[in-house]
């Protein structure tokens, strides 16, 4: 986001939403050095807070933007959002849609009712079959909300127990994966049946940002001392203190994603809990990849919010938003999930494409041109991402998100959308876990 004159009057106005210390006894932070490693929203709103009370923060980020799993291109005329793209439950409750409104960002409802699927042979489905499909959403809800099973079983092994026909159901499979895997961001064989489905949200609608997500952490970002392709190695704590690869500090937020703390390339001296290292191999971290396609005509209807493609192997490019409902842009969202997503990661831009392409010609065959741009993410592949966003995994708690909330030898803390289980995998979930990080910081 460029910073204008207009803007700078807004960030003035919403300065007071970027600082939500829970105690208003905390003590003044004057004279307190604090390292925040990541630059992402949690890094962000915790460090933000922190240098509102008054202390000296460093933010270190081992990429070249501000935003984490937040970044948006405008390449393509409209915005293209390679990480978060809605704000999920964007009640006046929900902190990211404080800062959209104060910002005078706009949004716009993605209206998940206005729907056409096709099916295997690219036919449209019928009215019983949405009937079907509607009552089939409400089953599955039904069974995947309710927690009274056991931990160390997936959502398919219970499926496969309970409703083993929805496994083999073309219908049953398309909803599964686009309305469940899409969720958690992993496949039904990896997400934990007792857990996977019992987080918490905001009401209201989903929407998306019409001038791009990237607008809502300019508040956060301004004024901040952020050093870019700064990767960090090594984190020393102590009771006396911290040191950042030789940066020393008086206490350190570590909010860096949880792929990356799973492969252990930052050393933390003393290591880390025993209990809270097996959290965080626990936790589950997947991936949602998308291509977005953007051509000279449509060849759709341009009044549909989504197109569903059932589609094999199940999650392959099964959902399409479609931009000329919010944009002028002729542009085709497609997205993957579940155990696809990492397959497609892995896909040359070349080859993401003609894929896409292939389950678009399904529908529209000799319709469908060539596009003129397209945009592909990786997630799974990036070097400091190494995902989308963290899940309940089989096998694992809640305790293993809530575990790693608590402080590390009263010096180091935790942050980032894995550390809070209610609102795991949300940009509002990652925003409340730095102001979390911080508000512990100024009770230590």
């Amino acid at each position: 986001m460029i910073i204008t004159r207009r803007n700078a009057l807004k960030l003035g106005i919403t300065a007071f939403l970027t600082s939500l210390a829970s105690n208003a006894t905390a003590r003044k932070l004057t004279g307190t050095k604090v390292v925040v490693i990541g630059a992402g929203l949690a890094g962000l709103a915790a460090a933000k807070q922190l240098q509102e009370r008054g202390a000296e923060v460093i933010v270190l980020e081992a990429g070249d933007y501000v935003g984490g799993r937040i970044r948006t291109d405008m390449s393509l005329g409209a915005p293209f959002e390679f990480g978060a793209g809605w704000i999920h439950g964007p009640s006046q409750h929900n902190p990211v849609k404080q800062l959209a409104d104060a910002l005078d960002v706009g949004t716009f409802v993605t209206d998940d009712d206005n729907l056409e699927v096709f099916d295997l042979s690219g036919r449209p489905l019928t009215d019983a079959e949405y009937v079907r499909l509607d009552d089939m959403y409400d089953h599955l809800e039904t069974v995947l909300y309710s927690p009274a099973r056991s931990e160390t079983r997936s959502v398919h092994d219970l499926l496969r127990e309970i409703e083993p026909d929805i496994l083999t159901d073309p219908l049953g499979i398309w909803a599964l994966s686009t309305f469940f895997e899409f969720d958690i961001g992993a496949g039904i064989e990896d997400i934990s049946a007792r857990n996977g489905f019992a987080s918490d949200t905001f009401d209201g609608a989903d929407v998306i940002l019409t001038e791009g997500y990237d607008q809502v952490f300019a508040p956060l970002a301004a004024d901040l001392d952020i050093r870019l392709n700064t990767p960090v190695s090594r984190v020393y704590h102590d009771r006396n203190g911290v040191e950042i690869d030789g940066l020393q500090a008086d206490y350190v937020v570590c909010a860096v994603p949880l792929g990356i703390l799973k492969t252990g390339d930052i050393v933390f001296e003393p290591s880390l809990p025993e209990d809270v290292q097996k959290s965080i191999d626990r936790i589950g971290f997947g991936s949602v990849t998308k291509i977005a396609l953007k051509f000279e005509t449509p060849f759709w209807d341009t009044e549909t919010q989504y197109f569903g493609v059932m589609t094999e192997p199940r999650g392959r490019w099964n959902y399409w938003l479609n931009y000329r409902t919010f944009s002028d842009e002729n542009i085709l969202l497609g997205l993957s999930f579940g155990r696809y997503a990492p397959i497609a990661d892995n896909m040359s831009k070349e080859v993401m494409t003609r894929d896409a392409l292939a389950v678009l010609r399904s529908v529209w065959g000799d319709e469908v041109t060539s596009p003129q741009s397209v945009l592909t993410t990786h997630w799974s592949k990036e070097p400091h991402f190494l995902g989308a966003y963290s899940f309940p995994r089989t096998g694992g708690s809640v305790a293993d998100f809530t575990r790693l909330e608590a402080p590390i030898s009263g010096r180091l803390f935790m942050a980032g959308e894995h550390t809070n289980f209610d609102y795991h995998g949300t940009t509002h979930g990652a925003l409340m876990s730095g102001r979390r990080a911080a508000s512990d910081i100024l009770k230590a």
